[in-house]
C-alpha cells in the first residue's frame, strides 16, 4: 500500500487542533434556529480518508488510477458568515481552506468516490473565498413561510411568492440541481455521481467557484430558476477571481462573452399521502475553447501520444485545435419521502457528447437512485444509512477518443476496452457528539473510467465531520 500521510500529517494535525479548539470554546446556538437573525456565523470541517487494495488492470495510462493501491486523506475547512444588510438582503462569505489529495489525484474514475478531492490536491493547505456574494429577495405578496438559519441563508419570514436574485462569487450548485437525500458530501454520500449530475458541465473553478449571477421565481407549488456564470480560459482551470480570492493567487478570465455557462431549471413541488416530493428538469448551456472530439481523435491518429504522453486534464491536445464552440445537455432531478424517515432520489444526465469537458467529468449519460433512511427506525435518529448506485456512459465520439489514447479531465487509460462505468456507494453516517459525525463507507467501481480492462475496485472510505453556528 502507498501512504502519502507522512510529510503532511504534523500540518494537518495542527490545523485540526487549532480549529476544533476554537468549536470547544465557543457555545452554539442549535443549528437551524427558526427565529429572524440579523447575522450568523458557522464553522465546518470534514476530514476524509480513502483507500484500495489494488486491483486487476491489463495496462495503465497517463490519467489513470493506480492499480497497485494506496491511501489518500483529505481535509476541508470553512468559517461562513452572513449579514443582514437591508429589508430582503443579506451578504455571505464562506473562506474554504482545502488540503490533500484524491485517489491517483483525481485520475481514473468517473463518478470520482470523495466530494472533498478538488481537482488541485496540495500539500501546502491553500485558501479561497469559495462565496462572496450578496442576495436579495423580493417579496410578490401572499402567504409566507419560515425560512431556517443556514450556512447560506438568515433565519426569518419570506413570501413564499418570491423574487431571488444573487450575484457575486458561488457555485451554481447552490442554485440548481439541489436533492435533499444526494447533495451534501460532508454528511450524506460522498460520490460525485450521487451529491450531483455528473454530467452537467456547470459553470466553475477546478476547486467549484467562479463568479456569476442567479434569478430565481418561487411560487407556492413550482419553481424556475436561471444561472449565468464566467468559465475559466483554460479547461480545467482557474478563473480571473482567482487572482484574488485565492492564496496562492492563479487564473485568468476567459473572453467574457465566448466562455460563459448558463443553466435553466424547472422545479414542480407535491405530495404523495402528505409525503413531500420534487421534481427538477434541468438545461444548460456553455460556450468555451473546447476541442471537438472528431477533430481531436483524427489528430491522435496521426500523433499517437506514445508511452511517455504528460498526464493531465487534456495535456495531449494541442491548444491549436481548440475554439470557441456550444456545449448543451439536459438533467432530470427526483426525491421522494417514502415515509418520515425514508427517503429515494434519482438523476438521469445527458450532454450531446461531442466536445471535451471542461469543468467537471467527461461523462456524457449518467443515472443514478438512491435511498437514505433517519436512525429513528433503530433509535438513532441522528444516524444516516444510504446506499446508492450510478451508471454512467461515453457518448461514440468520446469513445473513439479515449481509444485513440486521448486525455480528457478524469480519464486517459492510453487505450480503451468500452464499457459503462457502474458505481455502488453504501454509507452509515454516526452521530458521535453533539455536531460531530463518523460516516463508515464503502464503494465498488466497476469498469473505472468506462474501461473494461481494469477493475473493478474497492474503495474504503472513512470521514470525520464537525460544525457549529451561531445566529443572532
Amino acid at each position: 500500500m502507498q501512504l502519502d500521510f507522512h510529510a503532511r500529517k504534523t500540518r494537518i494535525r495542527f490545523i485540526f487542533f487549532v480549529v476544533s479548539q476554537i468549536a470547544i470554546l465557543v457555545s452554539a446556538r442549535p443549528l437551524h434556529a427558526q427565529d429572524s437573525s440579523g447575522w450568523n456565523f458557522y464553522v465546518q470541517n470534514t476530514d476524509v480518508v480513502q483507500g484500495d487494495p489494488g486491483f486487476s488492470a491489463k495496462y495503465s495510462g497517463p490519467n489513470s488510477l493506480s492499480s497497485q493501491g494506496q491511501v489518500q486523506q483529505t481535509v476541508t475547512v470553512d468559517v461562513y458568515a452572513g449579514l443582514r444588510l437591508w429589508s430582503g438582503a443579506e451578504a455571505h462569505v464562506d473562506g474554504l481552506m482545502w488540503q490533500g489529495f484524491g485517489l491517483s489525484q483525481t485520475f481514473g474514475i468517473e463518478d470520482f468516490p470523495n466530494g472533498d478531492a478538488f481537482k488541485a490536491g496540495t500539500v501546502v493547505p491553500n485558501g479561497t473565498l469559495s462565496h462572496l456574494f450578496i442576495r436579495q429577495t423580493i417579496g410578490l405578496g401572499g402567504e409566507q413561510e419560515e425560512v431556517s438559519d443556514g450556512r447560506f441563508t438568515l433565519a426569518g419570514k419570506q413570501d413564499i411568492r418570491r423574487l431571488t436574485i444573487t450575484l457575486g462569487r458561488f457555485t451554481p450548485e447552490d442554485i440548481v440541481d439541489q436533492n435533499s437525500y444526494g447533495g451534501d458530501s460532508h454528511a450524506q454520500f460522498m460520490n460525485w455521481g450521487l451529491m450531483a449530475n455528473p454530467s452537467f458541465d456547470y459553470g466553475q473553478d477546478t476547486v467549484g467557484f467562479s463568479t456569476g449571477i442567479a434569478v430565481e421565481l418561487n411560487q407556492p407549488h413550482w419553481a424556475l430558476r436561471y444561472t449565468f456564470f464566467q468559465m475559466s480560459d483554460v479547461k480545467n482551470g482557474f478563473t480571473g477571481d482567482d487572482q484574488y480570492l485565492m492564496w496562492p493567487a492563479r487564473g485568468h478570465y476567459g473572453p467574457f462573452l465566448k466562455s460563459w455557462a448558463m443553466a435553466a431549471e424547472f422545479e414542480r413541488r407535491y405530495t404523495v399521502h402528505h409525503h413531500p416530493g420534487t421534481v427538477r428538469f434541468l438545461e444548460w448551456l456553455d460556450q468555451a475553447n473546447f476541442v471537438n472530439y472528431g477533430v481531436a481523435t483524427a489528430y491522435l491518429l496521426a500523433n499517437p501520444p506514445g508511452p511517455n504522453a504528460p498526464a493531465g486534464s487534456g495535456a495531449d491536445i494541442p491548444d491549436s485545435l481548440r475554439s470557441y464552440q456550444f456545449k448543451y445537455g439536459f438533467g432530470l432531478n427526483w426525491e421522494q419521502e417514502l415515509g418520515q424517515n425514508v427517503g429515494v432520489f434519482s438523476r438521469l444526465g445527458w450532454n450531446d457528447g461531442q466536445q471535451d469537458a471542461w469543468t467537471f467529468t467527461d461523462i456524457n449519460y449518467t443515472a443514478s437512485l438512491g435511498v437514505s433512511l433517519k436512525g429513528n427506525l433503530w433509535h438513532r435518529p441522528q444516524d444516516t444509512f444510504g446506499l446508492g448506485g450510478v451508471l454512467s456512459g461515453a457518448s461514440p465520439a468520446n469513445q473513439r477518443f479515449l481509444e485513440a489514447g486521448g486525455e480528457d479531465i478524469l480519464d486517459g487509460d492510453g487505450k480503451l476496452n468500452y464499457g459503462w462505468e457502474r458505481v455502488l456507494e453504501t454509507y452509515y453516517d454516526f452521530n458521535v457528539w453533539r455536531n460531530t459525525h463518523l460516516t463508515l463507507d464503502y464503494q465498488f467501481v466497476e469498469n473505472p473510467a468506462f474501461n473494461r480492462d481494469r477493475g473493478p475496485v474497492s474503495i474504503f472510505g472513512a470521514r470525520v465531520h464537525w460544525e457549529f453556528g451561531l445566529c443572532r
